[in-house]
């Protein structure tokens, strides 16, 4: 068992490297452009990419059973409110394991001030690259770009630089 969690593990990560150099994890300019989804809110409404063109985007994967990204949440909900006039838009898209039910719990006890969604199918992960690990985070300029990919913890200073540097130009 632990030999096939080991190859399991190996596997993940040169999927997880293979994406990075393909999208580049870098605050240089990236010409790869976000996917065209559409994100399905949980009061409904259907938000896709291309409507969201001239803001600055954070698309964040998560989980409710993922510790990391709980405790990321008070942080991306402060960016979502100091950044908002600004033309910053939060996008926090729960995996498709995760039941409905605890999602709409989450987001209504720690009243989150940004749109959240549920991957019901998966189809937004696999279109981001098959995203898998959570937290994952893809920051977006206002062309439709991917600006950055985050893995986990970031260092925040560094994020909020990348961000108002997005959000100038």
């Amino acid at each position: 068992m632990s030999k096939l969690f080991s190859l399991l593990s190996k596997l993940m990560l040169i999927g997880v490297l293979g994406f990075l150099a393909a999208c580049g994890d870098s605050d240089s300019d990236s010409s790869t452009k976000a996917p065209d989804v559409t994100f399905h809110t949980l009061e409904g409404e259907d938000i896709s990419m291309a409507s969201l063109q001239g803001k600055v985007v954070l698309v964040k994967f998560w989980a409710t059973d993922c510790t990391t990204c709980v405790a990321q949440m008070p942080d991306t909900s402060q960016y979502a409110t100091d950044y908002a006039d600004q033309g910053f838009e939060v996008i926090g898209v729960a995996m498709k394991h995760d039941p409905e039910e605890y999602v709409r719990n989450f987001t209504s006890t720690r009243q989150l001030p940004f749109m959240v969604a549920r991957d019901a199918d998966g189809n937004i992960a696999k279109a981001f690259g098959d995203v898998r690990l959570t937290p994952t985070a893809f920051l977006i300029d206002k062309k439709g770009n991917i600006l950055r990919r985050y893995v986990g913890n970031y260092d925040k200073q560094t994020f909020i630089n990348t961000l108002e540097k997005a959000l100038a130009s």
